[in-house]
């Protein structure tokens, strides 16, 4: 009789280990992806998180030229366009805040480089001031362009393709306005 117990235990060892092998390793690879999940959702946070506050500092920078534009030139087109692009700049702005403040975002100005632009804009005069508004304008307008398209292609939060959408084709149209008249004063 003892010599049937060990056969019959070393048969019942194995399809033990045979059975439950299989389920240690889907626990093993459930806890792996929700990890991976988990570090994805912190990555795309991460770059909508940048994307509010690099779109709230050129916002506020480009409502400030706007500004000292519409009190500096002289020239209508340029006056025109300059209060075109404050009011754009100030729903975007405030569009933007309203998405931030949602995903408990605070946009502060943390990037004070523009500070140094709009004293340099400050100083000009005459058709310098002009050329140098409506560069910086162009330039500025050319990186909302890339980053309203950057976000579209690294994020899936429907309001945020959404302010993509509502607010891209506007930006290409100021684009296009503002070279124009850049191309007329030079």
């Amino acid at each position: 009789m003892p010599l049937t117990k060990a056969p019959f235990f070393k048969v019942l060892f194995l399809l033990i280990i045979i059975i439950c092998f299989p389920f240690c390793g889907k626990k093993s690879q459930r806890e792996n992806s929700i990890k991976k999940e988990a570090f994805n959702k912190s990555k795309v946070e991460e770059i909508e998180t940048s994307f509010f506050i690099e779109m709230g500092n050129i916002v506020n920078s480009m409502i400030s030229k706007s500004q000292v534009a519409q009190q500096k030139s002289s020239e209508s087109k340029i006056l025109e366009v300059s209060k075109k692009i404050a009011d754009h700049q100030n729903q975007l702005l405030q569009k933007v805040t309203e998405m931030a403040n949602k995903k408990l975002i605070i946009i502060t100005d943390i990037n004070a480089s523009h500070n140094g632009e709009l004293t340099e804009l400050n100083n000009t005069n005459g058709t310098n001031f002009n050329n140098a508004y409506l560069s910086s304008m162009t330039i500025a307008l050319d990186q909302q362009i890339k980053m309203l398209e950057q976000i579209s292609k690294k994020t899936n939060d429907q309001l945020i393709l959404k302010l993509v959408l509502e607010y891209l084709p506007e930006q290409y149209q100021l684009l296009r306005e503002t070279e124009q008249i850049k191309s007329e004063f030079n």
